[in-house]
C-alpha cells in the first residue's frame, strides 16, 4: 500500500522513511543560483515548510543526513554538491506556530524561537576560542531571558557573527512563515508593534550582513514594502505570479498522475480522476498549473474522497472578515466568479494590512496571493498587472458556501439555511418570507457587520448565487439587458417542477419620522412598482427566449431591516 506523508514537514522524516514524496530536490539548484536572499510567497500547506527543511539538510554543516539526496534529482550535480552539501552553518527559524492574541505573548513566542537557536549552538560557541567575550555574553543574555529588546533584535545578525568567526564560513538564514505573527497581529490589533520588530530583526540580518551566504524567507504574502521591507532593496520576491520557482510548491499535473498511477485509484474511473482535478486543481503559478499539495495527499489516503481537506486547516477569520464586510460592489463581482466568470483587477504584491478594510483593490490581492483566488490571464501594464481572476476550484469555492452560509444562518444552523434557498426554489413564498424576515432579525442585530444594511441585501444573492451555482438545471444571472432594461436577478430553471425566478429590487430611504405603518404602505408601494417594472419593461424576455413558462416574479423593496415581497405568476 502507499504510503503518503500526511503532515510531515521535516525532510529527514520523510525522506528517510519509507513514504512515497514528489521529489523536489532541483529547488536547491535554483536557490543556488538566485540573489542573496529571496522571499517566496505561496499559499498554507503547499510545501513550503517541507522545502525549507530540505534546503537545512542539505546545507547544514553539522548535517549528518547527507545520504538522503543520493537517489535525488539534485545528486545528479556533482559539481554542486561537492561546493555546497554541508558547507555552511545554517539558522533556522519558524514563525508558523505563533498565532498570539497579544503582542506580548507573541514577542515572548519569538524570544523563545530565537532562544532555541542559540541552544542548538550553545555548547560550540561558549567554548569556541575564536568568538569574542563580548558576544558570548550576548549569548548568555538570550539563553537567560535577560537581553533587552534591542539585543532581540539584532539576535540574527549577532548569531551569523559568532558561526562566521568560529567555523569560517558564511551562514545560511533560513526563515519559514515569517508573516504569521503579523497576519495575527493584524486581527489582534498589534500589527504595528510587529512590524516594528520585524522591520528591525530582519533589517539587522539580511541587509548588509557580511556574514550571510544566503537567505531564504517564505511566507504567504508580501508585506507592504513601505512598511516591513523598506530597506531591503537586496531582497527578491517571488509571488504567485512569478514563473521562478512555479513548480516547486504544489504539484504539477505530472506529479498527481504520477502519483495516482501508483496508487490504488489508477483503477478508478475518468470521471473519478476527473472530479480529483476539479477539486483540488485549478492553481496557477507563472505559468504552471499546480494542485493543491495537501489536499491531493489526504484525497488518495482517503480512497479518492474528495471534501474540503485544505480549506478546514486553519482559521480562515481574515477571509471571512473582509468577505463579509465587503462593498455592494464587491460582493457583486463575486455573484460572477460564483457563476464561472472572471473578474479583472490591479494585483498589488505588497500586501498593506493597514488598507485592507478601506482599498478593496487590496483584498482582491490577499485573496489572490494567499490562494483563494487564481489568475486566469495576466496583462502587465505601466500600473502594475491586471489579472483576470477566479475561482480555481470546486474546493474553495466550498470554502466561500461555508462562509456565506454561516453568515446567514445566523444562530440558526446550514440544515436551516438550506432549507431557506429550497423554500425559494420550490416557489414557497410564505415560508421564505417568514425565513427571510428571521435572517433580517437576527444578522445585523446580533453580530453587527458594521455596514450599511442594504449591503446585506447584495449578501443575500451572493448567498442565493453560492448555494444554487453548480446544482443541476439551474442557471444564474444578474444585472442582464433583457426586454427594454436590466432585470436584477434571475435563477432560470430547466426543471419542469421548479420555477424560473426574477427578482426585482427597490431601496428607498424612509425618515425615522414616519410611523410603523407608514413605513409598512411605502415599502409595499415600492414592491409593487419593482413588480409592476418586470412587466412593464419586458424583464421576462430572456427567461422566454430559452422556454421558460413556470416564471415566478418578486418584488423586494427594503430599508434597513424592513422589507416587503409581493410576488406574482407570470
Amino acid at each position: 500500500m502507499l504510503r503518503l506523508p500526511i503532515g510531515i514537514d521535516d525532510f529527514q522524516e520523510l525522506a528517510s522513511g519509507e513514504f512515497e514524496f514528489v521529489d523536489k530536490s532541483l529547488f536547491i539548484k535554483e536557490v543556488l543560483a538566485d540573489a542573496k536572499a529571496i522571499l517566496i510567497t505561496r499559499p498554507r500547506r503547499f510545501g513550503k515548510t517541507l522545502n525549507m527543511s530540505m534546503l537545512r539538510y542539505f546545507f547544514d554543516i553539522n548535517s549528518t543526513a547527507a545520504n538522503l539526496f543520493e537517489n535525488l534529482k539534485i545528486s545528479k550535480e556533482k559539481e554542486l554538491i561537492e561546493k555546497h552539501q554541508g558547507q555552511y552553518p545554517v539558522i533556522y527559524l519558524t514563525f508558523k506556530d505563533i498565532k498570539e492574541s497579544t503582542y506580548e505573548v507573541a514577542y515572548q513566542k519569538i524570544v523563545e524561537a530565537i532562544q532555541a537557536i542559540y541552544v542548538e549552538f550553545k555548547s560550540v560557541l561558549l567554548s569556541s576560542d575564536k568568538v569574542d567575550d563580548f558576544y558570548k555574553n550576548k549569548i548568555n543574555a538570550i539563553l537567560d531571558g535577560q537581553a533587552p529588546q534591542s539585543t532581540i533584535e539584532n539576535s540574527i545578525l549577532s548569531l551569523s557573527k559568532c558561526l562566521h568567526d568560529h567555523y569560517g564560513k558564511q551562514v545560511c538564514i533560513l526563515i519559514d512563515e515569517y508573516d504569521t505573527p503579523i497576519q495575527e497581529g493584524y486581527l489582534n490589533n498589534y500589527y504595528p508593534k510587529m512590524v516594528r520588530l520585524f522591520r528591525n530583526l530582519f533589517g539587522a540580518a539580511l541587509k548588509g550582513n557580511p556574514y550571510l551566504f544566503k537567505a531564504v524567507l517564505t511566507g504567504i504574502l508580501r508585506v507592504s514594502k513601505e512598511s516591513m521591507f523598506s530597506e531591503l532593496n537586496n531582497l527578491r520576491v517571488y509571488s504567485v505570479l512569478n514563473e521562478k520557482y512555479g513548480d516547486y510548491f504544489g504539484f504539477t499535473e505530472g506529479e498527481v498522475s504520477g502519483l495516482l498511477a501508483k496508487s490504488n485509484l489508477q483503477t478508478q474511473s475518468q470521471a473519478k480522476l476527473e472530479e480529483i482535478r476539479s477539486w483540488y486543481n485549478g492553481y496557477q503559478f507563472g505559468h504552471h498549473r499546480i494542485y493543491n499539495p495537501w489536499s491531493i495527499v489526504n484525497c488518495m489516503m482517503d480512497k479518492g474522497v474528495c471534501s474540503l481537506y485544505w480549506v478546514n486547516t486553519s482559521s480562515n477569520d481574515l477571509i471571512k472578515q473582509l468577505l463579509l464586510k465587503s462593498s455592494e460592489h464587491f460582493k457583486a463581482e463575486f455573484e460572477l466568479l460564483f457563476s464561472g466568470q472572471t473578474v479583472a483587477h490591479f494585483i498589488d504584491e505588497h500586501i498593506a494590512f493597514s488598507a485592507l478594510h478601506a482599498n478593496e483593490a487590496a483584498v482582491w490581492s490577499l485573496f489572490l496571493l494567499a490562494g483563494y483566488l487564481t489568475v486566469d490571464s495576466l496583462e502587465q501594464t505601466d500600473e502594475g498587472p491586471i489579472c483576470q481572476l477566479r475561482i480555481p476550484n470546486r474546493e474553495i469555492r466550498g470554502l466561500y458556501r461555508q462562509i456565506i452560509g454561516n453568515w446567514l444562518a445566523g444562530q440558526y444552523d446550514i440544515p436551516w439555511y438550506n432549507d431557506f434557498i429550497n423554500t425559494l426554489l420550490d416557489g414557497n413564498m410564505l415560508e421564505f418570507e417568514n425565513r427571510l424576515k428571521q435572517m433580517l432579525e437576527q444578522i445585523i442585530s446580533v453580530h453587527d457587520l458594521s455596514f450599511a444594511p442594504e449591503s446585506f441585501y447584495h449578501g443575500l444573492m451572493l448567498g442565493l448565487t453560492a448555494s444554487v451555482c453548480g446544482r443541476k438545471g439551474y442557471e444564474l444571472k444578474s444585472n442582464r439587458e433583457s426586454g427594454y432594461g436590466r432585470y436584477d436577478y434571475l435563477i432560470l430553471s430547466h426543471l419542469k417542477n421548479k420555477p424560473t425566478i426574477l427578482f426585482e429590487f427597490k431601496k428607498i430611504n424612509i425618515s425615522k419620522k414616519k410611523s410603523t405603518k407608514e413605513i409598512k404602505n411605502l415599502l409595499e408601494k415600492s414592491a409593487k412598482e419593482a413588480l409592476e417594472q418586470i412587466d412593464s419593461l419586458s424583464y421576462l424576455a430572456e427567461a422566454q427566449s430559452q422556454g421558460a413558462t413556470n416564471i415566478l416574479k418578486i418584488g423586494l423593496a427594503f430599508s434597513g431591516k424592513r422589507f416587503a415581497l409581493v410576488h406574482a405568476q407570470a
